[in-house]
């Protein structure tokens, strides 16, 4: 079984599929990879080299898996970043043209926007064509706190007010919403993860990233998406997830020489073995049933 996994992607770094792919594979998944953006590094640097690809090369991808007869093999849809609303269209088609042939094909949106600190980083249409046609066609859906304020008009200060937010976001139709970073006080994370039924909470120590590292977000939808695909279990996909994501933080920066200057890239491939048995662990709390 395959994930098909629809985002941009740099040649130098980590951000969108460069991100997503490599953890999706260690986990033992096979992935069918579209770009919708080629760059030569993420915008985070202030100056890149690439193009959009746009949605027609990702609608015409799509159609030759569909004349190969595959899309019954795909268990999966993944995606990221929109470069604009034609490739949010192209990639409900494509969420429509798997579920036709694979109907227990899980659909899992990132709904890439901004973050704290950044704000919004993408077109003013983008945040409206989350809320109007992808969420509402996604079973997971994995927005950071930013994402979710953005996506509800919710102000998540307090743990009550996220877990309105994420009411909200199920009531639009995703059964699993993972709130990739809450932030409740200094010096630690939360991850949040409900499934309508339950939610979970894990709170890990707050690494000094700045305003963090690109491909964080893309990369633990990646590690969530493939864990629950394996496990079926919103507790302990939470836990191997927070685990591995933490993991590979800590040793991204513990390998920069000059914390205070540089951009700090995920080192994904020379931490690999974090995301098949990572060095930290952690206890999800449940704190709604």
């Amino acid at each position: 079984m395959a994930v098909l996994s629809i985002q941009s992607h740099v040649v130098f770094g980590y951000a969108g599929n460069t991100a997503a792919v490599f953890p999706l594979q260690r986990l033992g998944r096979e992935v069918w990879a579209i770009n919708t953006v080629e760059f030569s590094n993420h915008t985070g640097y202030g100056s890149w080299r690439g193009k959009v690809l746009g949605a027609e090369l990702a609608a015409e991808l799509v159609i030759g898996l569909e004349e190969r007869g595959v899309l019954n093999r795909c268990e999966a849809v993944l995606s990221g970043y929109l470069g604009d609303a034609a490739v949010a269209r192209a990639i409900v088609d494509a969420v429509k043209k798997v579920r036709k042939e694979s109907p227990n094909a899980l659909y899992c949106c990132d709904p890439v926007m901004g973050d704290i600190g950044r704000g919004f980083y993408v077109k003013p249409d983008i945040p409206e064509i989350f809320k109007k046609e992808l969420i509402p066609l996604a079973d997971i859906v994995c927005p950071n706190q930013f994402e979710l304020e953005a996506l509800t008009g919710a102000n998540t200060e307090t743990i009550d007010n996220a877990i309105k937010a994420i009411n909200t976001l199920h009531e639009a139709g995703p059964s699993i919403v993972l709130v990739t970073s809450f932030k409740e006080k200094d010096g630690e994370l939360s991850m949040l993860a409900s499934d309508k039924n339950s939610l979970y909470k894990i709170t890990t120590p707050e690494l000094p990233l700045g305003y963090g590292v690109a491909g964080t977000g893309d990369m633990t939808a990646s590690v969530f998406l493939s864990r629950y695909l394996e496990t079926k279990n919103l507790e302990k996909t939470l836990e191997l997830c927070t685990a591995s994501v933490f993991s590979i933080l800590k040793e991204s920066y513990g390998a920069v020489s000059n914390k205070e200057g540089s951009l700090i890239e995920l080192k994904i491939i020379d931490a690999q073995q974090q995301l098949v048995s990572p060095s930290h662990s952690f206890k999800a709390e449940k704190i709604k049933s």
